[in-house]
């Protein structure tokens, strides 16, 4: 794949259903990095399911001309998380919907999302899709960034999500951002492997924590 740097290429990416199209720009071990003549492309390499070179017209051709880029030693996901906090980016994670803020927080397998819409969302990242930083001095929803301040996260957190579901116990949360009305209630236990959520309905219902993509308080 190496032999594809600097060329265009489409990316079919697990939940999404348009693929990534732009320049492969940057690769690491576990991360591809795409410039789409607008913006970068993060994709963590476990959820590339189709990887292709991409026929492209020749007004994306102009656009995609100008792209200035140093390839980073030692290009890792991780690396790539902890350089983006802070920064204002659009994230792609389940559903058909992304959310937009910034990266507070990095633990061992998740990391705390600040977001104007849903607060702290704790994002675990194996099921992170796409990361999409925009450019610099751009403000959640053209808001002065005195409306929507970068703070540190006031949310006590575990070192890994499944430590992280067991402190939760008790409390109403919101997993996989309300996907399904099922993913909603109170968390009555997280007993390693599963999940137990009551409904509004009184309802138990049971998942593997593996399948807790993002978990959040409403």
């Amino acid at each position: 794949m190496l032999s594809y740097l600097n060329r265009p290429v489409e990316l079919f990416v697990s939940g999404k259903k348009e693929p990534v199209r732009g320049i492969l720009i940057d690769m690491g071990s576990d991360i591809l990095v795409v410039h789409d003549g607008r913006r970068f492309h993060y994709v963590p390499a476990l959820h590339l399911q189709e990887f292709t070179l991409a026929a492209i017209t020749a007004g994306e051709e102009s656009s995609l001309a100008d792209i200035t880029w140093e390839s980073t030693p030692d290009l890792s996901y991780r690396k790539v998380l902890m350089n983006a906090k802070g920064i204002f980016s659009e994230i792609y994670i389940t559903g058909q919907q992304s959310i937009h803020g910034y990266i507070t927080s990095l633990m061992t397998d998740f990391f705390a999302f600040q977001s104007p819409v849903y607060h702290t969302v704790l994002v675990s990242m194996r099921h992170l899709k796409t990361l999409i930083p925009y450019g610099p001095n751009v403000t959640p929803y053209s808001m002065n960034p005195a409306a929507f301040p970068v703070s540190p996260n006031t949310m006590p957190l575990a070192r890994t999500m499944d430590q992280q579901l067991k402190k939760l116990e008790g409390e109403f949360v919101v997993l996989n951002l309300g996907e399904r009305q099922s993913h909603i209630g109170l968390l009555k236990s997280a007993d390693t492997p599963i999940v137990e959520l009551i409904t509004s309905g009184g309802a138990s219902v049971f998942m593997h924590m593996d399948h807790v993509k993002t978990v959040h308080k409403p």
